[in-house]
């Protein structure tokens, strides 16, 4: 069975390749900005996700295709990608000293079924001032990211506490992704690296 990974990010793909489970990547061209926001993260999340697989499954009838998408929310507000300087700037103020969640939604096609599920983790900002804010952002440059931020690596440096997936903050919650393989009969067990 042919297993693509609808999605273009690297961390998906990294997170992915923790297994021995073949599969390709290849970009959804599915656009994100038609389905609005109507107030729950978890249903928008999962949509996204849903139409992400969804668009490949013409062009790869007979394969198995995960779809992701990841948001940052806070007071019935998702902070997507920043736009620009300004947006990313805003974003780390507002969410800095505060709580506020991440959610990502996966989906799976695969033989006309489509299975989907979300998860949320919550993540706690040190407080930062406009200084750290200004040097994490020329310094990192997060314009791929939700919220404007990363959880790994030096990213990392701005996030005081995380309650929930660590993975899911990255992008693909590792055991939501193993749930609905199973849906399928893929055990991702099975497909430890050495």
């Amino acid at each position: 069975m042919q297993l693509i990974l609808a999605s273009q990010s690297a961390r998906r793909k990294e997170i992915l390749n923790y297994f021995t489970l073949p599969f390709e990547q290849i970009s959804s061209d599915f656009d994100e900005s038609i389905v609005p926001f109507t107030g729950n993260p978890e249903t928008y999340v999962s949509t996204l996700a849903l139409e992400k697989a969804s668009a490949l499954t013409a062009q790869y009838p007979n394969a198995a295709i995960l779809g992701a998408d990841t948001i940052v929310y806070r007071h019935g507000k998702v902070y997507g990608k920043p736009r620009n300087e300004e947006d990313a700037i805003a974003t780390l103020t507002e969410l800095s000293g505060e709580w506020h969640s991440v959610y990502t939604g996966v989906a799976l096609c695969y033989n006309g079924v489509k299975y989907h599920q979300s998860e949320e983790t919550r993540v706690l900002f040190n407080r930062l001032t406009p200084q750290q804010i200004s040097e994490y952002h020329s310094k990192l440059h997060l314009y791929d990211k939700a919220g404007s931020y990363q959880l790994q690596m030096a990213g990392g440096l701005i996030v005081k506490k995380i309650d929930g997936c660590y993975y899911n903050v990255i992008g693909l919650p590792i055991n939501t992704v193993r749930k609905l393989l199973q849906e399928i009969d893929i055990e991702l067990w099975n497909y430890l690296q050495k």
